[in-house]
Order: C-alpha cells, then structure tokens, then sequence
C-alpha cells in the first residue's frame, strides 16, 4: 500500500508567497512588529461545507515547535498537526486569472467543496 504524499506547494504558490512576504519585509511595520517569516495554512471548523481554509502571514514567533515546515523557492509554509491530518495528499497552489487571484487547496481528501474553494468536508 502506497503512503499518500505530504502536503506541497506548488512552483506559482512558492514564488507568490515568497513575494509577498519580501514587499512585507520592505515596508514598515509597527514598532516591534517581526515582519512575516511565513505563510500559516490552516483548517478550521465552518464554511458552507463543513470545513475551511485559512492562509495567514505569521511573523517568527507564531511558529509553533509541533508545526510541519515546508520551505520552497524561498517560501515557508507551515501547518498544525490537526490540520495537516485533513490536508495529507493535498497541494497548495496560486492562481492569476482574469477573474482574480487566489491561493487554493487542490485536496484529494475533500469529498465536496463549494464554488468558491474555500471550504469543503470530508466522507
């Protein structure tokens, strides 16, 4: 039986990431404030589905030690425990269309999703 794959982040949603938080790092933020050292994914309880995704700029110290790191052309990634149980198997990519940009979970552990992507449940 074949182990599924961690959870990944594609080549667009690294160098997006990376991006972002390299304008964040050149701007000024408030006295004290760590700038953001990486991009939090998290799944929370609600959505119209059952489940939702959060994506969060987190400087440092919001890094927790039980956190999965993933680090990709110059990104870090990070997920809690829980949440990584639900996003085994799944990628993280970025989309530039016409009709927006966005970060999305291709997740192969979502039984249904709504038309927006953001939530889902599982069977």
């Amino acid at each position: 039986m074949t182990q599924p794959q961690p959870f990944t982040v594609s080549e667009a949603a690294a160098t997006r990431i990376a991006s972002v938080i390299a304008k964040r790092k050149a701007t000024a933020t408030p006295e004290g404030a760590p700038p953001p050292a990486a991009l939090r994914v998290a799944v929370e309880a609600g959505g119209c589905n059952g489940f939702q995704y959060q994506f969060t700029l987190i400087g440092p110290e919001a890094i927790a030690p039980d956190d999965t790191h993933i680090e990709k052309g110059g990104a870090l990634v990070v997920v809690d425990p829980a949440s990584l149980d639900l996003l085994t198997g799944a990628e993280l990519d970025f989309t530039d269309k016409l009709m927006g940009a966005h970060f999305a979970v291709n997740n192969p552990n979502a039984a249904s999703s709504c038309g927006c992507g953001t939530s889902f449940s599982v069977a």
